[in-house]
């Protein structure tokens, strides 16, 4: 995936993205990251369809899918976790997962897979199938949108804030899982705020101010360029790590 000379803009003249550039390396862990305000979320959202660029496009596999309605990107093999709760509270943990095979809901056989998938990635969600979502703390939710997702078998998966308000002994696991997914095929674009996870386990980084791409490199180059060690310590010094 990628973003090319993307801007967006709130209200009609609100620039949140100007002129932005990122792409995102397959089999890999990309982060984005940045201070408050910078359009680490509003990337993620265009990245999606959820926003529409003014000026520049959106490319999967090289094509321009720019305007693309955000279900057609469940098509083409991309999920999104948003930052706030996703879940419908009220229905069960299952009917969750249901949900989000509503596409292939026909085939029997699919969905039991997808559901196995989800139950075997998170076993607390079978434990807790027949349960209300809503029910479930903060973490355990989180492991539920993050199954739902990975219900689909999705090539991409696109993080926004996966820990945030979440208790720090479940924000370790759920960063864990998140960085075994190149393993299992799964690329995965992560914005956080959690600045010392996120360039811990990301191999390529992008660092935005005011909507634009102020650095990008390979973690390692990071680690090694005491001027790009010293841009990342801005965040670090006063983020919580989980």
């Amino acid at each position: 995936m990628e973003l090319r000379q993307v801007s967006v803009a709130y209200h009609g003249d609100i620039r949140i993205l100007q002129e932005l550039s990122l792409a995102v390396r397959a089999g890999k862990i990309t982060g984005i990251i940045g201070p408050n305000g910078a359009g680490k979320s509003t990337a993620l959202k265009t990245l999606y369809g959820l926003l529409r660029p003014i000026e520049g496009d959106v490319l999967i596999d090289g094509a321009v899918v720019t305007g693309l309605p955000p279900w057609r990107f469940i098509d083409r093999g991309i999920a999104m976790v948003p930052q706030n709760r996703s879940l419908f509270n009220e229905l069960s943990v299952e009917d969750n997962l249901r949900l989000a095979c509503w596409s292939f809901r026909r085939d029997r056989a699919r969905v039991e897979a997808a559901l196995e998938r989800a139950y075997t990635q998170f076993p607390i969600l079978k434990e807790r199938r027949k349960q209300p979502a809503g029910a479930m703390s903060g973490g355990q939710q989180r492991f539920l949108e993050l199954g739902r997702a990975l219900a689909l078998k999705p090539r991409v998966v696109l993080l926004d804030e996966p820990t945030a308000m979440i208790a720090p002994r479940l924000s370790t696991e759920i960063y864990e899982f998140i960085h075994g997914l190149p393993a299992q095929g799964i690329t995965v674009v992560l914005v956080d705020q959690n600045v010392r996870q996120c360039v811990r386990i990301a191999d390529h980084l992008y660092v935005l101010e005011l909507g634009r791409n102020k650095v990008d490199g390979a973690t390692a180059d990071f680690a090694q360029d005491e001027q790009l060690r010293n841009l990342i310590a801005e965040w670090v010094d006063y983020r919580i790590d989980a």
